[in-house]
């Protein structure tokens, strides 16, 4: 457990001791909710009668969590080419216990960028149903923050160049982004729409945190909870296999 809490520890003080590198990691986010919140809005309002900022807002959430995870495992590259990495496989603590400490750092750190991203949404217009909805929505945002660290992880494992793993993970969370439901409703979309979203983990975690805050689900809560609790456990364990295989 010191291992895991170590670095833990260790992976939070990284990333915030970099002010510019937090800053830039939210403005692609309150870009989203300004440019498609207010953009958007009158259409949405008009085509649905709802208000597109709450429904936009969780969507977003979920996007900053995706985004700031799965670019932890540049991490694992940056420390094997400085040669900390090496230094921390030698230690008599087995690679699991290393990766899960890394990936549990970076999953919090990530929670609690979607968590900033929450209380700038509420600066906009965007209201939670209640304190234990935000409550229910940091889980689910943990939950999300875990399953893509993992995944970030796993690919990093495998890479020892940073333009690569940047091009990789850039082709995976876009097609992950734009086909969770984060900007538009699934109900009524194509059928290949729907094949795809529903085989996408991210679809879940929005889902879970968009009915968490507004009450308003496509699969249903306890559904997202499963799904994503599986899914976490599995990204996990693929994440700790490619690890233990790493050569520093």
């Amino acid at each position: 457990m010191k291992t895991i809490y170590v670095l833990w520890e260790r992976q939070l003080k990284r990333y915030y001791r970099s002010k510019v590198r937090m800053i830039a990691s939210l403005a692609q986010p309150l870009l989203f909710l300004v440019a498609f919140g207010f953009g958007f809005g009158p259409i949405y309002n008009k085509a649905s009668g709802g208000n597109y900022i709450d429904f936009l807002v969780p969507g977003i959430i979920a996007m900053s969590v995706l985004f700031s995870s799965t670019f932890m495992g540049i991490e694992v590259i940056w420390d094997r080419q400085f040669g900390f990495l090496k230094e921390t496989l030698v230690a008599p603590v087995s690679r699991f216990k290393i990766m899960l400490g890394r990936t549990l750092g970076g999953a919090t750190v990530a929670t609690f960028q979607g968590l900033i991203v929450l209380l700038l949404s509420m600066i906009i217009g965007f209201r939670p149903k209640s304190i234990e909805s935000v409550i229910l929505s940091i889980f689910f945002m943990a939950l999300i923050a875990i399953i893509f660290t993992a995944l970030g992880t796993a690919i990093a494992s495998q890479l020892e160049d940073m333009h690569a793993f940047q091009l990789i993970i850039n082709f995976l969370i876009m097609p992950l982004f734009f086909l969770s439901g984060a900007l538009f409703p699934l109900q009524g979309v194509p059928k290949f729409i729907t094949v795809l979203s529903s085989i996408n983990p991210l679809s879940y975690g929005v889902d879970a945190l968009r009915g968490a805050m507004t009450g308003n689900l496509h699969f249903g809560l306890i559904f997202d909870a499963v799904v994503l609790s599986g899914v976490a456990v599995l990204f996990l364990s693929i994440g700790a296999y490619f690890f233990s295989k790493i050569e520093a």
